[in-house]
């Protein structure tokens, strides 16, 4: 049997202080329909990265809504994890096919974990591709099964995708992060559903000023100097080693300035701990730099701290699927400095939050602008966490699963008829970001008409996204839109 998860007990009740009452109810209206249905999330880690961290709180939400909801963790050793890292890296479009020694590693483990699966569900929702190939190695299974990718395979080397793609025929849907993170001729329907943050748990918690300064002063981090953090793993993508090179050069114009990075080391990522490696000898002769790692010592509440407490947050993110950690630091009120990469364009629309960089030179000029302009800083943070408020909350994230699974499950056997409108596919929603739009708010709804049809927008900033390459975001369109 696979390993089940063990998660906390939550009230949907608790959110509506942070999310708003309207929010809570309109749940509480989607999931009527559910109560009873078995939904199972399938993935590779329990902790180390924003899909173990969104299943953490999701889950006993969902079961406090009268869903029956399960996690529940694949099984392999560091050959297989370094084999679904290369699967990974592949799908961001890194060169390298897998080797057929790989291959074979990979479904081995993947027959095996299939194995494991003995529970039947009524939705099974996997995510990334660690676990992808389960589905098609389960005969008999009722389940709906759908896919969830949190990472930009918008343009995968050629050969993983050939090797990949055979597994996603199995799947009932998929969802993406973005519209322009679908693959070309993606064979299944695809609905587009950012992640979001958890606004009550332990990292996004309001934290007095006193105590962030007493948790980061016990673990060595001066308080009263310019601070600057990059939370993310310990993972190339993330450009830890280019945000040290951004520091150096900032601190020539702020010279008392610090810089943190911490980075959560995960199970299924053993190529971190080779970088991770690299920087320590980087920081070893410079005490303004300060490297932590969620295996040492600094969990959710010093993470709630560095953000909290930061004068700015950097996320020099060269490919990135959404960089929820974006979003954790505006809903904190502070500003942003990251790079032009996957969703984090999208938690910066429209100028709200920070600074969008395309380079070190650029991710060191920020800085010395921001630190030395605390009302710019301000301006940035507000709005940031007003847009945040709006979007990014685990209540809307929420939301949108249980109107897909609301559409997969119509019809099912001893489950009710979802509600008119339940299912994401019905709705009006923005090619880009997956957010519902409403045409008749001029305050925000954008309009392109191309090839006789009809494209709304939430923002101008997905607007222009669009326009930049229509053809891209259209892929996640059904032939009959």
């Amino acid at each position: 049997m696979l390993q089940q998860v063990d998660v906390g007990q939550q009230t949907i009740a608790s959110y509506a202080a942070s999310a708003g009452e309207g929010a809570v109810a309109r749940l509480r209206e989607l999931a009527a329909p559910l109560r009873g249905a078995r939904v199972l999330h399938l993935s590779a880690t329990p902790y180390g990265g924003g899909v173990a961290e969104i299943l953490r709180s999701e889950v006993p939400l969902l079961r406090d809504l009268g869903l029956d909801a399960d996690w529940q963790l694949i099984t392999g050793d560091e050959a297989f994890f370094r084999v679904t890292k290369r699967m990974h890296n592949g799908l961001q479009g890194a060169p390298g096919p897998l080797t057929r020694a790989e291959q074979e590693t990979y479904l081995a483990y993947s027959a095996r974990n299939a194995g494991l699966l003995v529970d039947d569900y009524d939705i099974v929702v996997v995510h990334d591709p660690q676990p992808l190939a389960i589905a098609a190695l389960r005969d008999g299974s009722r389940a709906r099964w759908v896919w969830r990718c949190h990472i930009d395979t918008s343009e995968p080397e050629p050969e993983v995708w050939d090797f990949v793609r055979p597994f996603v025929d199995r799947y009932h849907a998929a969802v993406f992060t973005l519209g322009g993170f679908v693959p070309p001729g993606f064979p299944v329907p695809v609905e587009i559903v950012p992640p979001a943050i958890d606004p009550e748990s332990p990292k996004n918690i309001e934290l007095p000023e006193h105590v962030a300064r007493r948790v980061l002063e016990w673990i060595g981090v001066e308080t009263d100097r310019p601070l600057v953090t990059q939370v993310a793993r310990f993972d190339p993508w993330k450009d830890p080693l280019g945000v040290i090179e951004a520091y150096r050069l900032a601190r020539a114009e702020v010279p008392a300035l610090q810089l943190a990075l911490a980075g959560s080391m995960a199970l299924d990522d053993p190529e971190g701990w080779d970088l991770y490696r690299r920087i320590e000898a980087e920081a070893h002769a410079d005490p303004g730099i300060h490297v932590f790692t969620n295996l040492t010592g600094v969990g959710n509440i010093e993470v709630n701290a560095f953000q909290r407490l930061s004068d700015v947050v950097v996320q020099k993110s060269l490919r990135e699927g959404f960089g929820l950690v974006v979003s954790e630091a505006l809903w904190k009120r502070t500003p942003v400095v990251a790079g032009r990469a996957g969703g984090i364009p999208l938690q910066m629309q429209d100028g709200c939050g920070g600074v969008l960089v395309g380079s070190v030179e650029e991710c060191a000029a920020a800085l010395v602008e921001l630190l030395r302009d605390p009302g710019r800083r301000y301006r940035l943070g507000e709005a940031g966490h007003r847009l945040v408020h709006d979007r990014f909350l685990l209540t809307r994230l929420l939301a949108d699963e249980l109107r897909l699974w609301s559409s997969q499950l119509t019809g099912a056997p001893g489950l009710p008829v979802p509600p008119l409108g339940a299912g994401v596919g019905g709705e009006l929603r923005d090619p880009v970001c997956g957010m519902q739009v409403d045409p008749r708010d001029p305050r925000t709804a954008r309009h392109i008409e191309l090839d006789d049809r009809d494209h709304w927008f939430c923002s101008g900033s997905c607007a222009a996204e669009f326009a930049r390459d229509p053809e891209r975001f259209r892929r996640a369109e059904p032939a009959d839109a």
